[in-house]
């Protein structure tokens, strides 16, 4: 896959087409219909890349009741996979490590680097602290992944909704970036003044500290109903809590 994603120019911006992969039950037949229409629809946009949702319930961390029912996922490495030999494009692999050993969190990264051909991941940390203490911790992971022999690009989450004074998202991000990220993608966009708040910041504390920014990408998602719109306003509000 490319190793353009981190981009190596910040002052292009690069766009990404996100998608999540189909339910972890679906047939093969099935699981190829999906990446056709979405190879298809993707014919004549210009994007830079792949964004492949590692989807997990999280109820711990929101405690507004979702709109509709959790339901597993394909393992991202394989679809991320498939939509790659699909489109030509390099496909970033999402991964939530909150369940996971440090041992089994060693075995995802050979697989992923040696089975699937993954090289752009995203991390993603425990929804909350009542989740196994076992599993190894997101800077940790980073640390891990940074130090594999595949050479990942690895990226992270930035969540603009909970970037305040107390705790600090900019600060944040100073620190995953030292743990080996070298770009961020934020969750859905709900408050443009927070977002550009937390840029700003941010942009503030790179220089202060004399380092680069690292790239970060907005999500921007369309809203396809009143019941998961609601759902997405309490989930602003229960970040802006935290």
């Amino acid at each position: 896959m490319s190793q353009t994603l981190a981009s190596s120019d910040p002052g292009r911006f690069l766009f990404l087409y996100g998608t999540t992969p189909p339910r972890a039950d679906a047939s093969e037949e099935r699981i190829q219909i999906a990446s056709s229409r979405l190879t298809d629809r993707l014919k004549g946009l210009s994007i830079d890349g792949l964004v492949v949702y590692d989807v997990q319930e999280e109820s711990d961390r929101i405690g507004e009741a979702r709109p509709f029912p959790f339901l597993p996922t394909l393992d991202s490495r394989v679809y991320a996979r498939l939509l790659h030999g699909a489109t030509a494009l390099p496909a970033i692999c999402y991964k939530s490590i909150a369940q996971m050993p440090e041992s089994a969190w060693e075995a995802w990264l050979d697989a992923a680097g040696d089975e699937y051909g993954v090289h752009h991941l995203s991390l993603v940390g425990r929804a909350s602290s009542r989740q196994s203490a076992e599993a190894v911790t997101l800077s940790k992971a980073l640390r891990i992944a940074t130090a594999h022999r595949r050479g990942f690009t690895l990226g992270g989450v930035v969540i603009p909704e909970r970037h305040r004074p107390a705790q600090s998202e900019s600060a944040r991000l100073l620190q995953k970036a030292e743990n080996g990220c070298t770009y961020f993608i934020s969750q859905a966009v709900y408050s443009p003044d927070a977002t550009l708040r937390l840029l700003e910041e941010y942009g503030r504390d790179c220089r202060e500290q004399n380092i680069g920014p690292c790239r970060i990408y907005l999500t921007f998602t369309p809203c396809g109903s009143r019941k998961t719109l609601e759902f997405m306003v309490g989930a602003k509000k229960s970040w802006a809590r935290r």
